[in-house]
C-alpha cells in the first residue's frame, strides 16, 4: 500500500481523513443469529452481476428485501420474475432509479463494466441524499482503475458511510456457482462486515489491505492472465503447425512447468477442452474487450508506481487488434489464438 499512497498522496489522504471522521454504526451484525429485515441493494445485472445477485437472494434471510437496478430493464424484470416463481422468500423490488436503491438499502453492491459507469452510479447515489443518520456499506465489485476507486470511496466516506473495493476472479462460471474469489480492499474494521456478505456470492475472500488494494490485486492477476493466455495461444499454435496433436500437446503442458489456467481450463484451441469457450466458437466466457480493458487498467496502475511492464505494450496491441477483427470481436479472450492464426495467413 505504501507505493499506492506515494503515487496518490492526495487521494489516500482524503480516504484516511474520511475514515477517521466517520462514526460507523452498522445496521446489521453478521453472526450465527441472523437479524431480520435487512435491506440490500444490487446495481448491475450483467453476465456477472445477475448470478451474483441471484446467489445473494438465495442466501439472505427470507425476511430481508433486495432492491435491484440495471439500465437493461429486461434483466431486472427477469430477475424479479425468477424470484417470484421461486415462491416464498426474499422480497425483490425493481428500483425506478439509482437513488431509490441508495435510499432504501443498508448494504449496496455494485457490479459495473467501466470506471465511467461506477462514477456515474455513485454520483447518483450521492445526489439522492446520503446525509441522513443511517450509515450504509457500499461494496464495489467492478474492475476499474485505482484512482477512480479511491475517489469514489472518498466521496462516500465523507458522508459517513463505508466503501470497499472487492473485484472478483472466477468469471461467469464462478459467479453462477458462487465460487468466486473476492480481492478485498478495506480497512481492518470493515473486513468483518464485508466478508460474510461476499461469502454469500463466492468461495474465497482475500483481504489485500487498505482501500484500493483489492483493485491492485485484481489488475495484477489479470495482467498475468492476459500474458499467459497469449503465451498459451502462441505455444499451442507453433506446436500444432510443427505436427503435434493439439490434445497431446496440451496434456504435456498441463503436467509440466508450462501449466496454467489458459492451458488447462480455458485452452484456446477448439476441441482440446470441451467445456472451454474455444470449443463453442469462443462464445461466452470473459470477453476479449474486457481483457483489453483490464490490461489497459493494469498498465495505468503500474505507471502510478513507475513499475516497468516489458510485455504490456505488444500484448495490449494484440488484444485490441483481436477485438477489432470481425471474426473475433465479442468473443472470449482466448480468441487471440484464432486471431493469430488468421493473421499468419
Amino acid at each position: 500500500m505504501s507505493a499506492l499512497r506515494r503515487a496518490l498522496p492526495r487521494l489516500s489522504g482524503a480516504c484516511r481523513s474520511a475514515r477517521n471522521q466517520q462514526q460507523w454504526a452498522p445496521v446489521r451484525h453478521f453472526s450465527s443469529s441472523p437479524i431480520t429485515r435487512a435491506n440490500w441493494g444490487f446495481v448491475g445485472l450483467g453476465q456477472m452481476g445477475y448470478p451474483m445477485a441471484r446467489n445473494l437472494r438465495a442466501k439472505v434471510p427470507a425476511t430481508d428485501s433486495i432492491t435491484v437496478y440495471d439500465v437493461n430493464e429486461s434483466a431486472t424484470r427477469q430477475f424479479a420474475e425468477e424470484a417470484s416463481s421461486a415462491g416464498a422468500g426474499t422480497r425483490v423490488t425493481v428500483a425506478k432509479s439509482l437513488q431509490d436503491v441508495s435510499r432504501v438499502s443498508d448494504t449496496v453492491i455494485t457490479m459495473l463494466p467501466q470506471p465511467k459507469h461506477v462514477q456515474a452510479v455513485y454520483q447518483e447515489f450521492i445526489a439522492g441524499g446520503l446525509e441522513d443518520a443511517r450509515p450504509r456499506l457500499f461494496i464495489d465489485c467492478s474492475t476499474i482503475d485505482v484512482k477512480t476507486s479511491l475517489e469514489v470511496g472518498s466521496s462516500i466516506r465523507v458522508l459517513g458511510h463505508e466503501f470497499v473495493d472487492a473485484p472478483v476472479s472466477g468469471g461467469v462460471v464462478g459467479a453462477s456457482a458462487a465460487t468466486l474469489t473476492f480481492m478485498l480492499g478495506a480497512s481492518d474494521s470493515i473486513v468483518g462486515k464485508a466478508q460474510p456478505i461476499l461469502e454469500m456470492m463466492g468461495k474465497r475472500v482475500i483481504h489485500m489491505g487498505e482501500p484500493g488494494t483489492g483493485i491492485v490485486g485484481k489488475l495484477a492477476n489479470n495482467y498475468l492472465l492476459a500474458m499467459s493466455n497469449v503465451a498459451t495461444a502462441e505455444a499451442m499454435g507453433f506446436g500444432i503447425k510443427l505436427g503435434l496433436d493439439a490434445k497431446k500437446l496440451a496434456s504435456l503442458i498441463n503436467c509440466s512447468t508450462g501449466k496454467c489456467w489458459p492451458s488447462e481450463v480455458n485452452n484456446p484451441v477448439p476441441g482440446v477442452v470441451e467445456s472451454a469457450p474455444s470449443s463453442r466458437e469462443y462464445q461466452g466466457g470473459f470477453g476479449v474487450s474486457l481483457m483489453s480493458k483490464d490490461l489497459k487498467l493494469a498498465i495505468a496502475a503500474a505507471e502510478l508506481a513507475d513499475a516497468k511492464l516489458v510485455l504490456a505494450e505488444p500484448a495490449r496491441k494484440l488484444y485490441e487488434d483481436a477485438e477489432a477483427h470481425e471474426d473475433c470481436k465479442g468473443r472470449d479472450f482466448s480468441v487471440v489464438y484464432k486471431y493469430l492464426q488468421l493473421a499468419s495467413k
